[in-house]
């Protein structure tokens, strides 16, 4: 492996540690591939360093678990971009414009 991969690797990881976003924000913030960012994070970090690669893949298992959630966030916040948005009665009505 070379030392520039190798780099890398350590430069995600620890991106990853202390900023926990999902494998899609980083990749933006590296501009490399979401696979280029998971195979760093599962396969090349587990030889380089196993102590990293087990905390990294906590945080992972962690966004794999919510990722449902977050699926669903989002179509919200789509349909409340798209849909003019009135709170009435404590209740959410939508009125398309």
């Amino acid at each position: 492996m070379s030392s520039k991969i190798i780099e890398r690797v350590n430069n995600v990881s620890n991106y990853l540690l202390d900023s926990n976003k999902t494998v899609r924000e980083i990749s933006k913030v590296f501009h490399v591939s979401k696979s280029t960012i998971h195979k760093d994070l599962h396969e090349r970090l587990k030889e380089i360093d196993k102590e990293k690669f087990y905390a990294v893949d906590k945080i992972l298992k962690y966004h794999i678990s919510i990722r449902h959630i977050r699926g669903g966030e989002s179509t919200r916040k789509k349909y409340i971009k798209k849909w003019k948005v009135f709170i009435y009665n404590k209740k959410i009505v939508y009125n398309l414009f």
